[in-house]
């Protein structure tokens, strides 16, 4: 599939990082850092592993595909990413595929390495599978259903999208203008109150805890007379 996307587009992946941390997001698409970790490194090691594109296949007459790219330009988005998984079922209620028989029903599969502890899913990781399911879609004129399936315990969650289509949309909306006004800026967001940084692969570069620019100078010259 060509990718539509403008150069104003954000990246779906984007707004997790930013509805996981707002400051985090914010040196590593405006500040250039990153770093990684051991969380990092085993969902990016899931992720390759979903996205082959070879493990097209069929499984309980279920069409499975994986690493399929989307999108959607409409002015009030404007995002595009790329779909873990891509299921099709037959289903009379849903729209035909070319070069398939019959129609089909759609059920986005994003894959997460760990299952929080106390809660289905995370609020962030929610809203990426319904960005996924905006540009699902809008691409395939359908109306697909998301899930997260986490790797550690093997269980599928399904999500409350098309339930809270209209709630999620406004608050995506939202978010994205604030994304774009700090990108148009180049302002880094600060550190949300309450923030909690364990696990975060920029823990270490991140420096929580706001100092003056004189505190900061003054470290400066410590070191520099040490």
């Amino acid at each position: 599939m060509v990718n539509l996307a403008s150069d104003n587009s954000i990246a779906i992946r984007s707004i997790q990082h930013y509805l996981y941390c707002p400051h985090r997001w914010g040196l590593m698409y405006i500040g250039d850092v990153w770093a990684e970790n051991y969380f990092v490194t085993k969902a990016n090691l899931l992720h390759a592993r979903v996205h082959d594109p070879d493990k097209h296949y069929v499984r309980k007459n279920v069409k499975v595909f994986t690493g399929i790219e989307v999108y959607n330009d409409k002015p009030e988005f404007d995002i595009h990413g790329v779909v873990d998984c891509l299921e099709l079922r037959k289903d009379g209620h849903g729209v035909p595929v070319s070069g398939e028989d019959g129609s089909f029903g759609f059920t986005i599969v994003e894959y997460k390495p760990t299952q929080p502890s106390g809660r289905e899913y995370n609020e962030d990781d929610m809203m990426q599978v319904f960005a996924q399911k905006l540009c699902t879609d809008y691409v395939f004129g359908c109306d697909s259903q998301g899930v997260i399936y986490y790797a550690d315990t093997r269980q599928r969650i399904e999500l409350p999208l098309s339930e809270n289509y209209d709630e999620y949309a406004e608050v995506l909306k939202d978010v994205l203008k604030e994304m774009r006004n700090h990108l148009k800026a180049g302002t880094i967001p600060d550190i949300p109150r309450g923030q909690h940084c364990r696990g975060c692969s920029l823990k270490d570069l991140c420096m929580p805890g706001k100092r003056s620019r004189n505190k900061v100078r003054d470290m400066i010259l410590e070191s520099a007379h040490a």
